[in-house]
Formats: structure tokens, sequence, C-alpha cells
């Protein structure tokens, strides 16, 4: 498996793999918009065949806050530390910029306190993760766990 920042050329499959959890309402939809604008937040893992079968996001929040976002592997590649070692990246990429404090919304908690992280109250998160959830089409009624890792 190769480990990498997403290009371009992923895209499509990015969206197509996190597309499909969505409309399980295993994770939120994303539009094909936000994906190019978010390009370089992006870790992707590939098969020996050149697929990407995996990726989540890091995205800058606040001062010395960001977020572990839109976590997927595709089924066939689930279970394999797959997941678990994009996010091993990505908080290693936060925390060489400085981070100090990792959030995540998501509907998989069990994946996440096998990582470290710790179940919060929403109203613990920083104000500033809300910004984007005006956005969102279940504002104001999220059902995300909200978890947090120091």
């Amino acid at each position: 498996m190769i480990y990498r920042k997403a290009i371009f050329a992923d895209v499509e499959a990015i969206l197509k793999l996190v597309n499909d959890y969505a409309a399980q309402g295993l994770m939120l939809m994303r539009s094909r918009n936000s994906l190019y604008e978010g390009l370089r937040d992006f870790v992707v893992a590939v098969n020996d065949n050149g697929e990407v079968v995996g990726v989540g996001g890091l995205h800058m929040i606040w001062d010395r806050i960001a977020e572990v976002r839109m976590m997927a592997v595709a089924p066939s590649y689930r279970r394999h530390g797959i997941g678990a070692e994009i996010v091993r990246r990505l908080l290693e990429e936060g925390t060489k910029l400085g981070v100090e404090k990792f959030i995540t919304l998501t509907y998989q908690p069990e994946f996440f306190h096998t990582l470290g992280f710790i179940t919060v109250t929403k109203e613990e998160l920083p104000h500033k993760i809300w910004k984007e959830c005006i956005d969102c089409p279940k504002f104001p009624n999220c059902d995300e766990v909200a978890m947090i890792k120091v």
C-alpha cells in the first residue's frame, strides 16, 4: 500500500468512495467542489493497481487545532489497518505544524477510540468548527459524535 498526499487525478475516486458511504448514512456527503478546494488536506492510500482505496483529511480550524475529517476506506480493504495508518500520518503532519488538539465529528466513534480519541460534548469543541456546519443538510441537528485527542 502506498500512502501519499492526494492529487487532482484522485478526486473522482475520493468522491465515489466518500459518497458511497454517505449514501448509507455512514458519513456526510461531499461535493466535487469541496474536494478540489480541500485537496491539500487529504492523504490517500493507493493499492498496487493505482486505485485509491482510502482517504482522510486534516483541516486546520484555529490556532493549534485541526480536524481529522472524511475518513473512508473501501469496503474490501477495511480491517487491514489502512484507516489507522492514514490517521497516524495526519496526526504526524499536524504535530509537525504545531497542532496540539485534534478533533473529529464522526459516525464511527469506535474506530477513533482505538486511536486515542475521547468522546466529548459538542459544546466542548471550539466555535470555529461550526462555521462549515451551516452548509450541512443536518444543521443544526448534528447527529455525529464529537471526539478529541490532545
